[in-house]
């Protein structure tokens, strides 16, 4: 499980282009910047992704199983395969 806190998601919205099959299990990313970011077979089960904008991001197989999206934008987001 990755760390939960301010740090991670400053360095999560730095590197946000390159996150495929990252582990992000149970982080917290409430209100993250994660536009276009690349997140294809990463692990977001039971993360906070309130608020988080993931517009045109690829969660393609990303496991989003217990994942909070509320009022997170998902326009334009590959959800494919994504559960």
């Amino acid at each position: 499980m990755v760390e939960n806190s301010q740090s991670l998601k400053e360095k999560l919205e730095a590197s946000k282009k390159y996150l495929q099959n990252a582990d992000l299990k149970g982080a917290n990313l409430a209100g993250a910047e994660l536009k276009g970011a690349l997140l294809g077979g990463a692990d977001l089960s039971g993360a906070n992704l309130v608020g988080a904008d993931l517009s045109g991001a690829g969660l393609i197989g990303a496991n989003l199983t217990g994942a909070d999206l509320t009022q997170a934008d998902l326009r334009e987001a590959l959800l494919n395969d994504a559960n």
